[in-house]
C-alpha cells in the first residue's frame, strides 16, 4: 500500500515556481522545485559541501546522506512538504526545504500556517546571495500553499545563515533555548522587505551587466581566415581601440599548432596579432566574455563550450534568430535557457555589440568601426542601424559616450538591467535609450523613476504607433494607446522625445550643462530674425523667453561674451540662447568661430548655475570649436583650489549632481576628463536648441516635485474590509474567469465603501414610470437616454434638463421617443438635478504589462477628438491628484476661464485618490468608470458609475526577484 510520504506530490508538478534569478556576483541561477529524479545530484552536491556546513545543517557530524535521507529529502507532496534547488549548468549549489508544522512543532496538514525552513549552500557558492535569493522563493511558494509564517533553528556559530534571515526586512522575533537560535517571521511582505528586495536586485543585475562590460577577457568565436567578415572585423575594432584585457581568436577552421597553412594563423599561432586557438576550451586562460559570429547552428555548440570553460557573459552577433520566424524564436529560447543553465547572461542576438570607453577597459567589441570619444552619455539602443545613426550623429556633434549596449533582439539583457548598471555607475551622468518594446513597463517604470532621480533618462520609442513589436522580441502586449504610454513615462521623469535627432539634442544639453531653475530664458546673437524665430519656438514650447536682445552684425566675440556675461547674471534669467551668424570683421575676414567659442566659454565660467545653448546658423566649424576646445583647454595644469578654472564649469555646478571621477590617476590628469562636462551645446536650428532646453526645464521641475513626491492619504469613512468581502462575493455569483461588469447597484454598493455616492437613477420605460420616478427622486429632474449609441453623448440631443413639472416631463419624454426610437432602444432614466458644473470623466484601469492606471479629463467629444486625457500610475499621492486636474489643456475650464466660476477641483483631486485607493487595495477591480462627474462651485455630484471585477492579474513586481521567462 503506498503512504503519503511515498507519493512524489499531491499536485501536479509546479513548474510555475521555475526561475531563473540574478546572483549577487551577476553570474545566473536556475530555481526549480526538487524531484525524485534528483538523487544523484542530491548526493553528488551533498559530497561537494564542507563538513562545517554539514555541521551547521544537521547540528551534528553527519558526512553523508543515507538512502532514508536522501528518498526524504527528493520527494516532496508540494504542500506540505517542499524542497527548491538552485542549479548552476544542471547541478545543485544550494537546496532549502520548508516542512509544515503545528503550534508543538509537529508535522501537520492545512489550516496550519507555520512552516520550518532550512537552507544547505555549497561552500564555493556561499556569498553570492543564493540562500537570499531561495528565500524569497520559498517564501513566495509558502504564501500560495496557505503558510504565513516561517520557524528556523539555527546555531549561534552560523552568522551567515543567522544574517540572511534577519536582513530579508521581514518581521521578526527571536529566541535562545538550548544553544540553539530560534528565529521566527512573518511572511507577508513588508515595505522593508520589498526594499531590501529591490536593493538586492539592483546590485545583482547591476552587476550583471558590469561583468559584460568591463572584462578581463574577450574571445571572439567566429573569427574569419580572410579579413572582413563580422567576426574578423570585431577582432580588428578591439585592438584598435586599445582593449585593455587579453584577447583572443577563436575559429574551429584554425589549423592545429605546428601545421599552419600560410593563411590568417601566423606562426607564432596568432591573427592579427592575438592568439588564435580552435576552441574556448583551449585558452589556458580564464575567458570573461565570449563575443559569438557563428551561424546560428552552430550557437548551441560553442555556448555549451564557454559554460563548461567558465564564461561569464556572451554577446551574440549571430543572426537567424527570432527576426526569421516561428523557428527562429524558439532557437532564440533555447538559446537563452541554455546560457542561463551555465550561469551566463546574453547581450544579443542579432546584437551590435558593446562598448565600453573608460581608460581602464578601452573596449569596442561591437560592429562600430570607430570607437566613440571618451564621455559621461550612457547609450542602449535596441537597433543595431540606430545603434549606427546615434553613434554617428553624436561623433559629429563632438560627444563622447561612457558605455554603449546595442541590444538587438534583447533576449535576455534589456534596458531594465542597463538602467540598474547605470544607476550607480560614476561614469555615466546622462542616459539615452532607444526602445522598440519595453519588456516589462511596470518595472521599467519603477526603476526609471529611481533612475531620473539621480541622472536624465532620454528615451525615444519605436514601432509607437504600428503596434507590432518587432519579430525578434518576445514581449507582454499592453492595452495602453502609446499617448498614455508617454504620459506614463513622463510622470516616472523620463524625458521623452519623438526622434533619435531630439534625443541627441537633449542629451548634449543635459551631459553638459546643469539643470534650469525655471522657465525664463535670455535671447541674444547679432541676428535680430533669429531672435525673434527663437523667441517664438520658446512661446511655442511653454517657456518664458525675455525680449531678445539684438547685437547687429557688427558684433565681434568680445561683444558676445559682455552680453552672456550680462544676461546670466540678471536674476530673472534661467538660461541663455546664443544665436550667432557669420560676421565681418573690420579688415574684411571672418572671424575665427573658435574665438567666439573661447569667449562664450569664459562669459558662462562666470555664472556656471545656468545653461546656455548656442544656435548657429552657416557659422562652419563654430559647434565643433565648442565642443573641442575645451577638451584642451589651458589651465592643463588643474585650476589652484577654490578657483574656478576659465572656460570652464564646475561638475557640481551641473544639475545631474557630483560627477564623480573613474580613478584617481583621472583626477590628476585633466586631459583625461570626459569633454561633456565643459562642453556647451551647439544647434543648427532654433527649434532644436529651444525643444532641447524646454525638456531640460521640464526635468528639472519633475526633479523638484520629487523630492517632495507627496503621500497617499487616509480616508476614515473608507470600509477596505467590507469592499473585499463584497468583492468576494460578487465574483464567486459571476463565476466567469474572464470577470464581468457589475450590476448599476452593486457598482454603487462597492464605491460606497470607499466614500464615492453616485446619484440614484430610476429606470422610465414608459412615460408613466417617468411620472413614478420623478415623484421618488423629487422635481426638478432629468431625462436621458442610457442606450450605447447615445450614453454620455449630449451634443446628439439625448438629455433634457431643468424639467419641473410631470407636464414637461412627460413632453420631454414624448419628444425623445419621437427622435430616437421606441423606448425600448432607448433605455431612458429619470436623474435628479444637480448644481451646474464642469463635466469630467474619471477613469481607471489595469493593464496586464504597465499595472493599474488613473485617467482623467474633461467630458465631451471635442476633449475625445482632442485626445486630452490626462494619466497616472496607482497609487496617486495628493501631488500627482493635484498635478493631474492641472495637466489637461482644457484645465483653465475648471479655474474660471473667461470670467467664469473656478469649480471645486479639492473635491475633485479627494474623488481622484479615492479612486485609486479602490484599485490599488483590489486588484480585483480590473476597470473603474465615473462619467460624467459634474464639478460644481461646491462639491461634486457622479452621475454615473460602470465597475468590472476578474480574479487578479499576477503581480510580477511583488513576487520573488526572476528573469522574464523562456
Amino acid at each position: 500500500m503506498q503512504t503519503a510520504s511515498d507519493q512524489q506530490d499531491r499536485h501536479d508538478y509546479p513548474a510555475h515556481w521555475e526561475a531563473d534569478v540574478v546572483l549577487r556576483d551577476g553570474g545566473t541561477a536556475r530555481i526549480r522545485p526538487i524531484t525524485a529524479e534528483d538523487a544523484d545530484r542530491l548526493v553528488s552536491f551533498y559530497e561537494q559541501v564542507s563538513d562545517e556546513s554539514k555541521y551547521y545543517r544537521f547540528f551534528a557530524p553527519y558526512p553523508r546522506l543515507s538512502a532514508k535521507d536522501v528518498h526524504r529529502f527528493t520527494h516532496h507532496d508540494q504542500v506540505d512538504r517542499v524542497g527548491l534547488a538552485a542549479t548552476v549548468g544542471g547541478e545543485f549549489i544550494a537546496t532549502v526545504r520548508f516542512d509544515r508544522i503545528d503550534e508543538r512543532g509537529m508535522a501537520a496538514g492545512a489550516p496550519a500556517d507555520e512552516a520550518e525552513v532550512a537552507f544547505l549552500v555549497q561552500d564555493a557558492h556561499q556569498g553570492r546571495g543564493v540562500a537570499s535569493t531561495l528565500l524569497e522563493h520559498i517564501a513566495a511558494v509558502a504564501r500560495e500553499r496557505g503558510i504565513r509564517r516561517f520557524a528556523a533553528e539555527v546555531l549561534p556559530a552560523n552568522t551567515k545563515m543567522i544574517k540572511v534571515f534577519t536582513d530579508a526586512g521581514y518581521q521578526q522575533k527571536r529566541s535562545f533555548e538550548d544553544g540553539v537560535v530560534r528565529l521566527e517571521f512573518d511572511l507577508e511582505p513588508t515595505d522593508r522587505s520589498l526594499a531590501v528586495q529591490r536593493a538586492r536586485e539592483q546590485r545583482a543585475e547591476g552587476r550583471s551587466v558590469q561583468r559584460l562590460l568591463t572584462p578581463g577577457s574577450v574571445a571572439v568565436i567566429g573569427v574569419g581566415r580572410a579579413p572582413g567578415g563580422v567576426g574578423r572585423s570585431v577582432l580588428s575594432n578591439l585592438t584598435e581601440s586599445g582593449f585593455s584585457g587579453r584577447l583572443y581568436a577563436v575559429n574551429s577552421a584554425f589549423a592545429e599548432e605546428g601545421d599552419r597553412d600560410g593563411g590568417a594563423v601566423a606562426d607564432d599561432g596568432a591573427v592579427d596579432g592575438v592568439p588564435a586557438h580552435r576552441s574556448v576550451a583551449a585558452i589556458e586562460e580564464p575567458v570573461d566574455l565570449a563575443v559569438i559570429a557563428v551561424p546560428a547552428d552552430r550557437v548551441p555548440q560553442v555556448v555549451a563550450e564557454c559554460g563548461e570553460r567558465g564564461v561569464q557573459g556572451l554577446v551574440v552577433l549571430s543572426a537567424g534568430y527570432g527576426e526569421s520566424g516561428p523557428e527562429g524564436r524558439e532557437r532564440q529560447r533555447e538559446l537563452v535557457r541554455q546560457a542561463r543553465s551555465y550561469g551566463m547572461r546574453i547581450i544579443g542576438p542579432n546584437a551590435f555589440g558593446v562598448i565600453n570607453t573608460s581608460p581602464q577597459t578601452r573596449l569596442n567589441a561591437s560592429l562600430a568601426p570607430q570607437s566613440p570619444a571618451r564621455g559621461r552619455i550612457g547609450l542602449f539602443t535596441q537597433s543595431g542601424a540606430i545603434g549606427i545613426a546615434l553613434l554617428s550623429g553624436l561623433h559629429r556633434r563632438g560627444a563622447g559616450l561612457s558605455t554603449f549596449v546595442g541590444s538587438g533582439n534583447r533576449a535576455d539583457v534589456s534596458g531594465n538591467d542597463l538602467l540598474q548598471y547605470w544607476y550607480e555607475d560614476p561614469d555615466t551622468d546622462v542616459t539615452l535609450m532607444y526602445l522598440e518594446t519595453i519588456g516589462n513597463p511596470r518595472k521599467f517604470t519603477r526603476l526609471a523613476r529611481r533612475s531620473a532621480t539621480a541622472k536624465p533618462l532620454v528615451v525615444v520609442q519605436g514601432a509607437r504607433h504600428s503596434g507590432i513589436a518587432p519579430t525578434g522580441h518576445a514581449v507582454q502586449a499592453t492595452r495602453l494607446p502609446h499617448a498614455t504610454v508617454s504620459a506614463l513615462l513622463r510622470q516616472a521623469g523620463v524625458v521623452r522625445v519623438d526622434t533619435v535627432t531630439e534625443m541627441v539634442d537633449a542629451g548634449l544639453l543635459l551631459a553638459g550643462q546643469p539643470l534650469p531653475s525655471g522657465p525664463r530664458v535670455g535671447i541674444l546673437g547679432n541676428s535680430e530674425s533669429l531672435g525673434l524665430l527663437t523667441y517664438d519656438a520658446c512661446i511655442a514650447d511653454g517657456l518664458r523667453p525675455l525680449p531678445p536682445r539684438d547685437l547687429t552684425t557688427g558684433a565681434v566675440p568680445a561683444d558676445f561674451r559682455a552680453a552672456l556675461a550680462e544676461a546670466l547674471s540678471d536674476d530673472g534669467c534661467d538660461a541663455v540662447i546664443v544665436n550667432a551668424i557669420p560676421w565681418v570683421g573690420e579688415d574684411g575676414a571672418t572671424t575665427d568661430p573658435e574665438t567666439l567659442a573661447t569667449e562664450l566659454r569664459a562669459a558662462a565660467a562666470g555664472c556656471p548655475a545656468k545653461p546656455v545653448a548656442v544656435v548657429h546658423v552657416e557659422l562652419g566649424g563654430l559647434a565643433e570649436a565648442l565642443a573641442a576646445a575645451t577638451s584642451t583647454r589651458p589651465d592643463a595644469a588643474g585650476p589652484a583650489p577654490g578657483a574656478v578654472a576659465t572656460g570652464t564649469r564646475s561638475a557640481a555646478d551641473t544639475g545631474t549632481g557630483t560627477k564623480p571621477q573613474s580613478s584617481v590617476e583621472d583626477a590628476d590628469d585633466p586631459a583625461a576628463q570626459p569633454a561633456e562636462q565643459y562642453r556647451i551645446p551647439a544647434y543648427p536650428a532654433a527649434e532644436r536648441a529651444v525643444r532641447a532646453l524646454s525638456e531640460a526645464v521640464k526635468y528639472a521641475q519633475w526633479r523638484r516635485e520629487a523630492a517632495e513626491p507627496g503621500r497617499v492619504p487616509e480616508y476614515d469613512d473608507i470600509d477596505e474590509s467590507g469592499a473585499a468581502g463584497r468583492i468576494t462575493e460578487l465574483l464567486a455569483k459571476d463565476g466567469d474567469p474572464r470577470g464581468a461588469t457589475l450590476a448599476p447597484d452593486d457598482a454603487h454598493e462597492l464605491l460606497r465603501h470607499y466614500g464615492i455616492r453616485v446619484r440614484r437613477a430610476l429606470p422610465a420605460p414608459d412615460a408613466d414610470a417617468a411620472a413614478q420616478a420623478a415623484r421618488v427622486i423629487g422635481y426638478p429632474v432629468a431625462l436621458k437616454t442610457t442606450a450605447p449609441h447615445l450614453r454620455h453623448r449630449a451634443d446628439l440631443g439625448g438629455v433634457r434638463l431643468d424639467l419641473t413639472d410631470e407636464e414637461q416631463l412627460r413632453r420631454a419624454y414624448q419628444e425623445l421617443t419621437e427622435l430616437f426610437g421606441r423606448p425600448a432602444e432607448l433605455r431612458p432614466v429619470v436623474q435628479g438635478m444637480v448644481p451646474r458644473g464642469v463635466d469630467t470623466v474619471v477613469r481607471a484601469v489595469i493593464d496586464p504589462a504597465a499595472g493599474a492606471v488613473l485617467s482623467f479629463g474633461l467630458a465631451g467629444a471635442p476633449s475625445e477628438l482632442l485626445g486630452d486625457t490626462a494619466h497616472r500610475l496607482v497609487p496617486v499621492t495628493d501631488r500627482e491628484a493635484s498635478s493631474l486636474v492641472r495637466s489637461i489643456r482644457t484645465a483653465p475650464l475648471l479655474f474660471g476661464w473667461r470670467g467664469s466660476a473656478p469649480v471645486d477641483t479639492p473635491a475633485l483631486e479627494e474623488l481622484l485618490q479615492r479612486v485609486s485607493r479602490l484599485v490599488d487595495d483590489h486588484p480585483e477591480v480590473v476597470g473603474v468608470s465615473l462619467e460624467p462627474v459634474v464639478v460644481a462651485q461646491r462639491g461634486l455630484s457622479v452621475l454615473g458609475a460602470s465597475v468590472r471585477l476578474a480574479p487578479p492579474p499576477a503581480r510580477d513586481d511583488l513576487g520573488p526577484r526572476t528573469l522574464p521567462g523562456y
